[in-house]
C-alpha cells in the first residue's frame, strides 16, 4: 500500500470520509489467535457465549451482551478446569448436550444506549467557522461571562477553597447523610452570602434582609450556573473546585434534600441560542457575516499585514452586526469566536501527533521490517506492553486512537453539554462505591455514552477497520461518572502538547549549541535518528495496553488508550532521550508546559 498524506487522510477539502483500508494479512493476522478473544483480539478469552458460540474477554463480552436478545445469551466461563472453548464447542457437537450454563441475565447490569444516531461526516476540517457549524453548536456553545457574572464567579470560588463539603459527605459515618447533606449545603449559601456582604456591594444589603435560603434560590442557582459554564470554557480552571461544585449541585437535587431545603442549586446552562432567543436576535444565527466575525485569525507562517488584514475583517464584521442586531449581541459573537478558538488548542495537538504518525511511517510491513529499529511492533511481556501487534496493527491502533481523540476534542463543548445534563439529572440516583482508588459516586451516563458511540462510528468509517476493543467505560469501576470521564479526556492535550513542543524545539536548541549536537550524535547518530526514536517509543508504548494490571481497566478498551498514554508520560523520565526532553525547557505534563 503506497504512504498516504496527512492531506489525503482528511481530506481537508472535500471533507468526504477517508477509508484506509488494509490486507487482512496486515490487520486482522493475530485477532483469531488461539486463546484470545473474538472480538477485539487483544485480551485472553475468558468467557465462551454458547448461544455466539464464540469466546471473548470479560469486557467485550460485557459490553456486546447487555441490551437486546443477547442479554439472554448463556455462557460459560472458560479456565484451566473447562479447557479451551474450542474443546467445550466440540464436546457440545459430539455429544447433543447441554453444557451447564450460567445465564447472562445475572450479570450486574449497566444502563447502556444502543447508538441510533446516524453517522455524519466528520467535523475535523479547516472550515469549522461555516454558518452550519456555528448553527449546529449554537445550542451547546456557552456565553462568556459578564463583568458582573466574574465578581460572582470568583465569590463562589472563595467560597469552595475553604468548602471540605465532600470530605464529610462521601464518606461512611454514624451521623445520618441527608443531614450531613443539608448542613453542608446551608454552609456553603451562609459563606456565599457573607462574602457578599463582605465585599461592600449592595447585593450583600438585599441577601442580609431575609434569613431564609429559599427566598434566595435563584441567586445560589446563577451563581452556580455562571461556575459551571465558565468551567466548560476554561477547563484548565477550577480544578480543585469544580467537583466539590458539582457533587453540591447533585446532592442538592435529591428528593429529601430539596423537601428539606425547598430549593435546588441547579440551573441549565445558559447557551448561546438561548442567550439569541431571550433578546430576540436568534435570527442572527442566519447571518453569512457571521463566519468572519467568530473566525480564528492564525499568525502560524503568516505575514503581518496578512494577519492585520484578518482582525479589521473581524472587527468590521462584529460591529455591522452589533449595529443591526443591539450591543447584546455582541457578548454572544464573542463567545461563538471562543468557541473556534477552543477546539483548535484542542485538537491541534491531536492533528499535529496524527501528521507525525502518516508522514514519519508507513503501514506497510515490507517498508518496516521486523528487525527495523524503526518498527512499531509490540509484545506483551516486553517493556510495559500488554498487547501482542505486528507494525501494521500498531500502525492502525495508534490511527484510530488519535483520529477518535480529534473527533472527541473537536466535539467537546456537546460532550460537556451530555456530561452536564447525565450528571445533574435528577431521575436516577447515584451510588457510593469503593472504585479502588477511594469511595466515588458511580452514576449511568446514558447521553454521554451514545453520543460516544456515535464518534467511535465516525472514527471507524474513517479508518476502514477497526483493531482491538470498542468498549466505553462509563458508571463503573473505571469511570464511575461523567465528570470523571471528561477529566480524564481533558488531559489529551496535556499530554500531546508537551511532545509535540519538544520536537518543534529539539532542531531550533540543537543548532544553535555544537555541543549539544555533538552530544545528541554521539548518542543517537544524528537529529533525525533522535526524533524518530522518541516518536517510535510513543507510538509503541502510549498505545501499548498498560497502565494497569487487569484488561477491564486498561487495554485496548477506548478508555484503556489513554490509560496506556497516561502510564508513558508517568515514565517519561526512565527514558534515554528525558535529558533531551530537559534541554528543550520540558517541565512536566501539567499546567505550563516550557520554561
Amino acid at each position: 500500500m503506497s504512504k498516504r498524506s496527512l492531506k489525503e487522510l482528511l481530506d481537508e477539502g472535500t471533507g468526504e470520509e477517508i477509508h484506509i483500508n488494509f490486507s487482512k494479512s496486515q490487520v486482522e493476522d493475530d485477532s483469531k489467535n488461539a486463546g484470545m478473544c473474538n472480538d477485539c483480539g487483544d485480551h485472553p478469552a475468558e468467557v465462551l457465549c454458547t448461544n455466539c458460540e464464540e469466546p471473548f474477554c470479560n469486557v467485550c463480552f460485557g459490553y456486546i451482551h447487555r441490551t437486546g436478545k443477547r442479554k439472554l445469551h448463556k455462557f460459560e466461563k472458560l479456565g484451566s478446569e473447562n479447557g479451551s472453548a474450542q474443546n467445550i464447542l466440540n464436546d457440545k457437537a459430539q455429544n447433543g448436550q447441554n453444557a451447564v450454563t450460567t445465564d447472562g441475565s445475572n450479570n450486574e447490569e449497566m444502563e447502556i444506549v444502543e447508538e441510533t444516531l446516524p453517522l455524519e461526516e466528520s467535523a475535523i476540517n479547516n472550515e469549522l467557522n461555516n454558518l452550519t457549524e456555528i448553527q449546529k453548536n449554537a445550542k451547546y456553545i456557552p456565553m462568556r461571562l459578564t463583568i458582573e457574572e466574574r465578581t460572582l464567579l470568583r465569590l463562589l470560588n472563595a467560597a469552595l477553597d475553604v468548602s471540605e463539603y465532600v470530605d464529610h459527605v462521601d464518606c461512611f459515618s454514624l451521623v445520618n447523610k441527608t443531614k450531613r447533606i443539608v448542613v453542608g449545603l446551608r454552609e456553603i449559601c451562609t459563606i456565599l452570602i457573607g462574602l457578599t456582604v463582605a465585599s461592600g456591594s449592595e447585593l450583600g444589603h438585599k441577601l442580609m434582609q431575609d434569613k431564609e435560603l429559599h427566598v434566595h434560590a435563584e441567586w445560589f442557582q446563577q451563581v452556580f450556573e455562571i461556575g459551571r459554564r465558565y468551567k466548560i470554557m476554561n477547563p484548565e480552571k477550577m480544578r480543585s473546585n469544580y467537583g466539590k461544585m458539582v457533587y453540591m449541585i447533585m446532592d442538592s437535587r435529591l428528593a429529601e434534600i430539596k423537601d428539606m431545603l425547598e430549593f435546588d442549586l441547579y440551573k441549565p446552562i445558559l447557551t448561546v441560542e438561548k442567550y439569541l432567543e431571550e433578546h430576540n436576535a436568534i435570527k442572527l444565527l442566519d447571518e453569512e457575516l457571521l463566519t468572519t466575525a467568530t473566525m480564528e485569525v492564525v499568525g502560524k507562517d503568516r505575514s503581518r499585514r496578512d494577519i492585520q488584514n484578518d482582525i479589521r475583517r473581524k472587527e468590521h464584521a462584529i460591529e455591522k452586526l452589533t449595529s443591526k442586531y443591539g450591543e447584546p449581541v455582541r457578548q454572544a459573537i464573542y463567545s461563538l469566536g471562543d468557541f473556534h478558538s477552543y477546539i483548535a488548542a484542542n485538537n491541534t495537538p491531536v492533528m499535529e501527533m496524527l501528521s507525525r504518525l502518516t508522514t514519519e511511517f508507513s503501514p506497510d510491513a515490507e517498508k518496516n521490517s521486523a528487525d527495523s529499529k524503526f518498527n512499531l511492533g509490540i509484545i506483551s511481556g516486553m517493556g510495559t506492553a500488554r498487547l501482542t501487534h505486528n507494525h501494521a496493527r500498531q500502525y492502525q491502533y495508534v490511527l484510530q486512537s488519535l483520529i477518535l481523540w480529534s473527533e472527541i476534542m473537536s466535539n467537546m463543548y456537546l460532550l460537556w453539554k451530555l456530561a452536564d445534563d447525565d450528571l445533574l439529572e435528577d431521575q436516577r440516583r447515584y451510588v457510593l462505591g469503593d472504585t479502588g482508588q477511594g469511595l466515588n459516586r458511580m452514576k449511568p451516563s446514558p447521553k454521554l455514552g451514545r453520543e460516544m458511540h456515535t464518534l467511535i462510528g465516525r472514527a471507524q468509517r474513517r479508518t476502514g477497520s477497526w483493531v482491538g476493543s470498542s468498549v466505553v467505560h462509563l458508571g463503573d469501576t473505571a469511570v464511575p461518572n461523567s465528570f470523571f470521564f471528561l477529566d480524564k479526556y481533558l488531559q489529551v492535550p496535556r499530554i500531546l502538547n508537551p511532545v509535540n513542543s519538544a520536537l518543534q524545539m529539539l532542531p531550533k536548541v540543537l543548532k544553535s549549541d555544537e555541543s549539544a549536537m555533538s552530544w545528541v550524535e554521539s548518542e543517537f547518530g544524528s537529529l533525525e535518528l533522535l526524533e524518530k526514536t522518541i516518536l517510535v517509543d510513543f507510538f509503541r508504548h502510549a498505545f501499548d495496553g498498560s497502565g494497569a494490571d487487569n484488561f477491564y481497566d486498561a487495554g485496548s478498551c477506548i478508555d484503556g488508550r489513554l490509560t496506556s498514554a497516561w502510564n508513558w508520560a508517568n515514565n517519561l523520565h526512565k527514558k534515554s532521550y528525558y535529558k533531551h526532553f530537559l534541554i528543550t525547557g520540558f517541565i512536566g505534563f501539567d499546567g505550563s508546559v516550557f520554561n
